[in-house]
């Protein structure tokens, strides 16, 4: 009978110790190694934690926006949507991809990452005083799981069941343990929306009805397609927090709309609106000696970055038939004259981008070592040989606008696969080689224009259409384009991410970024190695090999980058001394109201 009594109560005990009750709760969680911060820590270093609040910033935006609903990926969604939901932990910015607690005040899970337990912040609230429950967070995954992007549906579905754990945890076990970022995902990613608001509406239709939120702003207006409004929630319940700290500064945020580049640029230069970002470098170096900068009024700089640059880059739909082949969509390339365009658009002030992963660490170079090899050699025959014998480099012109050599070997590589040209035209088995170029921006039609002339050489016809923004992201939709201008950004810890970028499945539905159609099984068997990767080196190593077998698949013509962020901004707006590694943090800038007192003035 003791003996008895002394085995059921160790079990018990066994069972205790094993249980998540007392599993270390984590203020933080780190996607390789541990998090940079420590429990106590009181604010982020890249804040000003005396940062002063008050004031208005109004930033301008191109095109318009037509829809406020978080879940609906139709129609094109207002900037700013990101202030209105809280996540359950949030991301810092000067770590490879960390985060920390937020509506869950701490997490647990196990070394092999199958599963996260997430323990309440009990003083969590919506705008409207209601406390954010556990029922919200279910809701919100499960909302996200069947009715959001292909993306969030693969993400979100890998979570197979849910466990309440005391008053405030919440379990969520995952299908498996390979996915090392799945966790990192839900903590970070998921806008956890209130069950009561949303439960009696249709969330994959458009709205701009103003919704509930639990952030650190609300929407306090609208002009639909013209201007959104913000306003600091006073009593925002996570304002103290030491995530927070030094953050959300502003007490309005507005959103002004612009049909126009040319009257958006003309707009900041009269005070419209308060900061830009200039990604057109031509601009750049013409457009920003008017009066305001002479008189420093407006701080224009140039401020270095060391983060990933992404993919910016001519896309080919390889689901269209004159896109199908890969050494068509090579030749393609070959007409594209990176140097010329450089020169006479931009001011020679870009480099030529040859990786998904460029300015980084993870972007491929050379050729493989042993460890890409262990995880190419399998794929061999399903692989472009050149991943394996040479190390890629963009065609490269003498920059003079007429790239014979280049077209040469175009026109050479075009007739072996059949093409050839019939009266003017380049044909094959009747059918004439035209597509269309679809582009939003009045900016890219330069561009388009100078890549047409090239096109025309070779007996190609390149149709370029303008639409409205609307209009332009119905069509990415349902991938309803020849070829598009694009850009795929990374972060310093790539993971699920590239599956809607790249992957076969959610490529074969809509709402994916997969634009290019790529449909490999290579890819996606690479992807899954990079997002079951246990450590920053087996990460690394998968995303070079991924890198590799995208960029010899001809999928997009690669075009340039600047690892400089253009900024300017008028003098009252103020930020602090560190720059994260990511680089600028806006939410961490204030106002110095006695200077724009004497602008506005």
């Amino acid at each position: 009978m003791h003996f008895k009594l002394l085995i059921s109560l160790l079990f018990l005990l066994i069972n205790f110790f094993n249980s998540s009750v007392l599993a270390k709760k984590m203020h933080g969680i780190a996607m390789h190694g541990q998090p940079k911060y420590a429990e106590d820590f009181i604010h982020l270093d890249y804040v000003n934690p005396e940062a002063p609040k008050g004031g208005t910033i109004k930033f301008g935006s191109y095109g318009s926006f037509d829809n406020l609903n978080r879940v609906a990926f139709k129609g094109s969604k207002a900037a700013g949507l990101g202030y209105l939901n809280d996540t359950l932990m949030r991301r810092v910015w000067d770590e490879a991809f960390s985060l920390y607690g937020l509506i869950a005040e701490y997490a647990d899970m196990p070394k092999d990452r199958s599963s996260i337990t997430f323990y309440l912040n009990p003083n969590a609230k919506f705008h409207d005083g209601s406390p954010i429950t556990r029922e919200d967070v279910l809701f919100s995954l499960e909302t996200f799981q069947n009715k959001g992007t292909p993306n969030q549906k693969k993400t979100y579905g890998k979570v197979v069941s849910t466990e309440l754990i005391g008053n405030l945890g919440i379990k969520m076990n995952f299908i498996n343990n390979e996915d090392k970022e799945l966790p990192l995902i839900v903590a970070g990613f998921l806008p956890i929306i209130s069950k009561k608001y949303y439960e009696n509406i249709d969330v994959t239709k458009t709205f701009l009805d103003i919704p509930l939120g639990s952030g650190p702003y609300a929407i306090e207006s609208l002009e639909p397609g013209r201007q959104i409004k913000y306003k600091r929630v006073d009593n925002y319940w996570a304002k103290d927090l030491p995530v927070n700290k030094g953050h959300y500064n502003f007490d309005f945020i507005i959103y002004d709309y612009y049909k126009d580049s040319s009257v958006l640029m003309e707009g900041f230069k009269v005070g419209e609106y308060d900061y830009r970002r200039e990604y057109n470098v031509k601009r750049w170096f013409t457009e920003y000696d008017f009066e305001a900068v002479d008189s420093g009024e407006v701080i224009i700089k140039e401020m270095q970055n060391d983060r990933p640059v992404g993919m910016n880059a001519l896309v080919m739909n390889s689901r269209k038939d004159v896109f199908k082949n890969r050494r068509v969509r090579l030749a393609l390339s070959y007409a594209y004259d990176h140097e010329w365009i450089n020169k006479v658009l931009h001011e020679n002030a870009y480099v030529r981008t040859d990786s998904y992963f460029d300015n980084s660490p993870l972007a491929s170079s050379g050729l493989p070592t042993k460890e890409e090899l262990k995880l190419l050699n399998p794929w061999k025959d399903h692989i472009p040989p050149e991943v394996f014998s040479k190390s890629f480099k963009p065609p490269v012109t003498n920059g003079s606008g007429n790239p014979r050599k280049n077209l040469r070997y175009a026109k050479k590589i075009l007739e072996e696969e059949g093409w050839f040209i019939e009266n003017g035209k380049l044909m094959k088995d009747g059918k004439e080689f035209r597509f269309e170029f679809l582009i939003i921006s009045p900016s890219d039609e330069k561009i388009a224009l100078a890549f047409q002339k090239n096109l025309e050489i070779l007996g190609i016809r390149m149709d370029v259409r303008t639409v409205d923004s609307s209009q332009y992201q119905a069509r990415l939709l349902n991938y309803d384009f020849d070829m598009i201008k694009r850009y795929w950004g990374v972060s310093l810890s790539p993971g699920n991410e590239q599956q809607f970028y790249w992957g076969s499945e959610v490529g074969k539905k809509d709402g994916s970024r997969n634009y290019a159609g790529v449909d490999s099984p290579v890819v996606d068997a690479l992807i899954e190695k990079l997002i079951s990767a246990q450590s920053r080196k087996e990460l690394t190593t998968a995303i070079h090999a991924l890198d590799r077998v995208l960029l010899w698949g001809h999928y997009v013509i690669p075009l340039y980058h600047s690892n400089m962020d253009r900024i300017a901004y008028w003098n009252f707006l103020e930020y602090p001394d560190e720059i994260p590694l990511y680089g600028i943090v806006i939410d961490s800038w204030w106002i110095n109201q006695s200077k724009q007192l004497d602008i506005t003035n």
